[in-house]
């Protein structure tokens, strides 16, 4: 953990059914600040979309955004937070 509380982390998610993506989105923009990067994978053939993010933030941050994403219809989320 770096000196100001934020740790490194990533937080994959598991999109179920094509019309949960823009509530997706919607939530992951209000979370811009701690969202380094991000690669999405779509699987049309599935039906499911697969995304992977980069993350720092402190392990509040971060849990507000999985908390919210797990709380979600048809969204399945794991994170793991990295330590130094």
């Amino acid at each position: 953990m770096s000196s100001d509380g934020k740790r490194i982390g990533v937080v994959a998610i598991l999109v179920q059914e094509r019309q949960n993506i823009a509530k997706v989105n919607e939530l992951l923009s209000t979370f811009n600040g701690i969202i380094m990067g991000r690669i999405g994978l779509p699987r049309h053939e599935d039906n499911l979309n697969v995304i992977s993010l980069i993350v720092e933030g402190t392990t509040d941050d971060i849990g507000a955004l999985t908390g919210k994403l797990g709380g979600m219809s048809g969204i399945t989320t794991k994170s793991l937070l990295l330590t130094k």
